[in-house]
């Protein structure tokens, strides 16, 4: 059984011949682990047998990186979003932000010009052989990329963007469906120039040790659109849709089902994020992906992390729907040993009695008339169709006109360029052609 026929059988809740399998060990773990066993020239996902392949464009604004200062500890750089961080030269903990480069709207102004899709966005040499291998070994293929929360980060100190969030949403959520749409446009351009997709894995950390970091409400005027966007473009190129969220996002989970979300990671142990509450609560609508306790792996006890593995894999496994992970990134603190110890115990405890018979490739999704389109909140938002145009009303408001443009593509199309008023709002297309909802 390949990797990509495990993961499609656990992510449609069947059962394949083990539980899928994959991890993120640190830069420091791996070079500890090397100095432990682990052979010099080997690639840790190759090593012990993970299913998924990773690859993105560069969605940032490009700006260029340099150093400030470096000593023997720490370095401090400039960013691509523009701004200034200082981070341990092993690159073991979060860095610590200097310097954020949106301040005010004109600065998001400025920044936003930089955020046109381009084709050098990806490094196509490297990125094309690294694909073309995984694809050969039958991994699980996603595109990684983000445009929430987590993101903004880089770009607005996180109190000024908390803030915002709350004050001016419609701003907060211009920026987010901004990032979401490169990605999705770079996404596609990718496809058509030789790849394809299993998944898309994006990553908004949106919780912290208790809750989440911003409300449900805050969430829905914020962020909602955008997944939905982006949720629904994958669906309809057959793909399915992870997130990765740290923290304890409990109560964003029924939203993230409705945006379409498939899977969720990493399920944080320490912020009590418990998998097997949340698989016996959500789990026939939603798959789970990690929430092993990393604390537990070095562990000198080893009936520790035996019982962790053991009883949450046992459940979780049931009638599919869950792949192995840890509850966020392997710390170095977990040697060589520990991990492979680790491994054993997942391939054990994950393996299946009765497998299901891998699934049948998908059927590409069927084409949706114009006619069948209503509003977007009461439909999963279909990428690439156009809305009908307005009549013209009673009132004798005038139709909308249509304007001729060329597409990033470089394809003429006719886009239909919409502002019809109602009670304050108005409908507009994004620069890159995707439909957004209703704007104050």
């Amino acid at each position: 059984m390949t990797s990509k026929e495990r993961v499609l059988l656990a992510l449609n809740h069947k059962q394949a011949d083990r539980i899928p399998m994959h991890d993120a060990p640190w830069g420091a773990t791996i070079k500890r682990w090397k100095t432990e066993g682990l052979p010099e020239d080997a690639d840790v996902s190759e090593y012990f047998g993970w299913d998924f392949a990773f690859f993105s464009a560069d969605c940032t604004p490009r700006f260029p990186v340099r150093t400030i200062e470096k000593n023997e500890k720490f370095i401090i750089q400039t960013t691509p979003q523009g701004g200034v961080r200082k981070n341990f030269k092993d690159y073991t903990t979060t860095p610590e932000i200097i310097d954020w480069p949106i301040k005010t709207k004109d600065d998001w102004k400025e920044i936003k010009k930089r955020l046109n899709p381009d084709f050098t966005r990806v490094d196509w040499v490297s990125v094309l052989h690294g694909y073309n291998k995984a694809k050969e070994e039958g991994k699980f293929i996603c595109y990684s990329g983000g445009f929430g929360y987590d993101i903004l980060q880089s770009y607005m100190k996180t109190e000024q963007l908390l803030m915002t969030m709350v004050e001016d949403p419609e701003w907060i959520k211009e920026m987010i469906m901004t990032l979401a749409e490169l990605n999705l446009v770079m996404m596609e351009f990718m496809m058509k120039n030789g790849f394809i997709f299993d998944g898309a894995f994006f990553y908004n950390d949106m919780g912290y040790r208790n809750a989440s970091l911003f409300s449900p409400d805050t969430y829905l005027k914020t962020h909602y659109q955008a997944d939905k966007m982006a949720y629904g473009f994958c669906h309809s190129k057959n793909m399915k849709v992870f997130l990765h969220s740290c923290g304890n996002v409990k109560e964003l989970i029924p939203m993230l089902i409705d945006a379409g979300l498939d899977c969720l990671q990493p399920l944080e142990v320490k912020a009590g994020m418990d998998l097997i509450e949340l698989k016996q609560k959500y789990g026939d609508k939603l798959s789970f992906m990690g929430g092993i306790d990393t604390r537990l792996m070095s562990d000198p006890d080893k009936t520790k992390i035996e019982n962790e593995i053991r009883t949450k894999i046992e459940i979780a496994k049931q009638n599919g729907g869950y792949i192995y992970h840890s509850d966020h990134s392997v710390p170095n603190t977990v040697s060589f040993s520990d991990y492979c110890y680790v491994m054993e115990l997942v391939k054990k405890y994950g393996a299946y009695e009765h497998l299901e018979p891998a699934l049948e490739p998908e059927k590409p999704a069927p084409e949706v008339k114009k006619e069948e389109i209503t509003e977007q909140k009461k439909k999963k938002f279909s990428f690439g169709l156009k809305k009908k145009p307005v009549k013209e009303e009673s009132s004798g408001k005038p139709t909308p006109e249509k304007a001729e443009r060329k597409s990033f593509f470089s394809r003429k199309e006719k886009r239909q360029i919409e502002e019809t008023p109602t009670e304050g709002k108005t409908e507009k297309k994004s620069i890159f052609g995707f439909l957004k909802g209703k704007k104050k």
